[in-house]
């Protein structure tokens, strides 16, 4: 049995992040099976992997029709997720399968008889070849105009003609976002963008190689199947498995750069501080990669160029590049054999900002935090602990905020740290599983890094893990909630079949994980579909869009478990619940309620502020235009401020003085006793 990691990380699966989907696959599209190493799968295999998954699952122990049904219509949108090529007609059976039929795929199925999806992959590459004639039928001097709204919620086209429309009309956005690009880097976008299609469907229409086809069409099953089940349950091919071990850890191996195809190679658009690359000083920034170990890369993928430069810690990597140089005014180009030693990429800009300001006698320090992420050295709680003492160095910390804002989450063990920075002792986090079974996550050190005033900065992309920190520090009362209304809402946990941290080896068959169930904060409440809701609603960029886990395709229902302040450590198995309370019992974190009494003035402070801040109130109307949608707001005429950032800053500076009118009150009338 391999063992398992928490995983805590939510996919965007959102309708009001159509727009950045839609340009993803227009610039960079998904990455493509073909071409890539394929799992190493049979058809017993896949049976016998969605049985794995079934097991562990938190709501679904078995195959069933809805199931079925479900992963028909995913691998219909895994072959075409923009709708460009496919119509109606094409795929009406499987978006609406009787129920006969259903019942039919299901008995298949549980024969490793894959036919409907078959099926339906032969139907692609026919639909391929009509969007190559149709796309000929494109003139890109006569373009109907279009705005994304029209592709935001879109069914599929209904025949030919309203498909070339939409092709056109996809056209004409394309050149609208490049209108305003020179024309070299237009032409070399435009190339980009064909080239991702090309990419895109060579996946499909492979050569007469039916061991390929096989092996597309499986880990696609799989796919399905696995995200049939809820909106975070995800099968990985094994390339895909290292890309989301690297988010989660936000570290590799490798070189430390950032690269951008340009086609005639890869060229270097950012070196990363600290990095191998950085510390060999030899790679600069807008060198041309052009053969990796002497392997040609030109006109490769992007992914597999990666692939080939990363490596083993302590290894070498010879790139070629081509390196432009101005002498005396004229452009010269030298080609360079540069070696580099791979090494670990720690991804510090990914990981934690931190920063102060003068404040009274003190300072008010700025933690944010990106993601919750461990690695054999840092962690997220760890590293945070560190910021905090070294600024307690600099001068007393009158106040904190947290910024947990866009964190979509990570470890599960790590919410339990953080949170723990900012109590004595307590339970976190308690999580049921597929079950039923409640395990209760506590801190247990009662060292906390700071017991003062403390706001968490949160917005509608704050999810899972970051959904933890901020319910738990809400129920303790050690925190207030600033922010968006409502967090993402998603209050279940995932399992990760692969942990790096002990040295585990990809498997060649893929990874998965797999939702086991939801989690619960001290006050029995999960954040699952609802959200933490903010103590004081201060609005940002995204407060009128539609984020959310109650977008998602397949979500979770919320339920409630009891609270569990006093904590009766009944999870802890009897024979050691004396040994356990007999440590553990003191210092237990009380529900406190110093911020209750100061909420009314503050929320009345910021709704004054913000009524009465010009740009705060047109930047309000622009996130409104729309229903939301960012596509007509001019955000960048508000500058570089961070309006929401700035006001949490006043909420902080309030409840410090508050705290402190308090406290001196509280000393003279204790002057006055004596």
């Amino acid at each position: 049995m391999r063992r398992l990691i928490f995983i805590d990380r939510p996919y965007l699966n959102t309708n009001s992040f159509f727009y950045f989907l839609f340009f993803c696959f227009t610039f960079f599209s998904s990455l493509p099976l073909y071409g890539t190493k394929l799992p190493e799968l049979t058809p017993k295999k896949v049976n016998a992997k969605i049985d794995e998954i079934l097991k562990s699952h938190a709501s679904y122990k078995t195959l069933t029709p809805l199931i079925i049904e479900r992963s028909l219509q995913n691998f219909v949108s895994e072959l075409d997720p923009t709708k460009t090529y496919f119509i109606k007609s094409d795929i009406e059976e499987w978006l609406k399968p009787t129920p006969a039929y259903v019942q039919q795929v299901l008995t298949d199925f549980q024969k490793s008889n894959f036919k409907a999806y078959e099926q339906i992959y032969w139907k692609m590459r026919q639909a391929i070849d009509r969007r190559h004639r149709l796309d000929k039928e494109v003139d890109d001097a006569h373009l109907p105009k279009a705005t994304l709204d029209e592709f935001k919620d879109m069914d599929w086209a209904a025949n030919e003609q309203e498909l070339l429309e939409r092709l056109k009309k996809m056209r004409y956005l394309q050149l609208e976002v490049v209108s305003s690009l020179s024309p070299e880097v237009r032409d070399l976008t435009l190339q980009r963008i064909a080239k991702r299609q090309a990419r895109f469907e060579e996946e499909i229409v492979q050569d007469k190689n039916p061991t390929l086809d096989q092996l597309v069409i499986l880990t696609k099953v799989l796919k399905s199947v696995a995200s049939a089940l809820d909106t975070h349950t995800w099968y990985f091919t094994p390339e895909e498995a290292m890309q989301f071990m690297i988010a989660v850890q936000q570290r590799l191996f490798g070189i430390g750069v950032q690269l951008r195809d340009d086609l005639n190679g890869f060229t270097l658009v950012k070196i990363v501080p600290g990095g191998p690359a950085a510390l060999g000083r030899e790679l600069k920034a807008k060198d041309r990669i052009i053969a990796v170990n002497g392997e040609p890369v030109v006109g490769m993928d992007i992914n597999d160029a990666v692939e080939l430069i990363r490596g083993e810690e302590n290894t070498p990597v010879m790139l070629t590049v081509i390196r432009e140089a101005d002498e005396e005014g004229l452009k010269k180009e030298e080609k360079l054999d540069i070696k580099v030693m791979r090494g670990e990429v720690v991804l510090k800009e990914t990981r934690l900002s931190s920063s102060s300001e003068p404040f009274g006698d003190g300072i008010l320090v700025y933690l944010h935090l990106y993601s919750f992420y461990q690695d054999p050295h840092n962690s997220s709680a760890l590293d945070l602990r560190k910021e905090i003492e070294r600024y307690s160095h600099e001068a007393p910390i009158k106040g904190i905020i947290l910024d947990l804002r866009s964190n979509s989450g990570g470890l599960l063990s790590q919410a339990v740290d953080v949170a723990g920075l900012f109590i004595t002792k307590g339970i976190v986090v308690s999580i049921k599983d597929n079950t039923g079974a409640v395990q209760n996550l506590r801190e247990i050190e009662n060292h906390p890094a700071w017991t003062g005033p403390l706001i968490v900065l949160v917005n509608r992309m704050s999810a899972s893990a970051s959904e933890i920190v901020a319910q738990s520090l809400q129920d303790y009362g050690r925190a207030i909630i600033v922010g968006d209304k409502e967090t993402y809402g998603k209050g279940s946990f995932q399992t990760f079949t692969l942990n790096t941290s002990v040295g585990e080896k990809v498997n060649p068959e893929g990874e998965y994980k797999v939702t086991r169930g939801r989690y619960y904060t001290v006050s029995g409440k999960t954040p699952q579909l609802k959200g933490v809701i903010a103590d004081i609603v201060v609005p940002g960029p995204l407060s009128e869009m539609e984020i959310g886990e109650r977008y998602a395709k397949y979500p979770l229902e919320g339920d409630k478990i009891p609270e569990n302040f006093e904590d009766d450590l009944a999870d802890i198995p009897f024979f050691q619940r004396s040994k356990v309370k007999m440590l553990y019992r003191f210092d237990l974190q009380k529900r406190l309620t110093d911020y209750t009494r100061f909420l009314p003035t503050l929320k009345e402070n910021s709704a004054e502020r913000i009524s009465g801040d010009k740009d705060y109130q047109n930047f309000l109307k622009e996130i409104k235009r729309k229903d939301g949608n960012e596509e007509d707001a001019d955000l960048e005429s508000f500058g570089q401020n961070d309006l929401q950032l700035h006001e949490a800053y006043n909420i902080l500076k309030d409840l410090v003085i508050l705290r402190e009118r308090k406290e001196a009150d509280r000393e003279s009338a204790h002057t006055s006793l004596e």
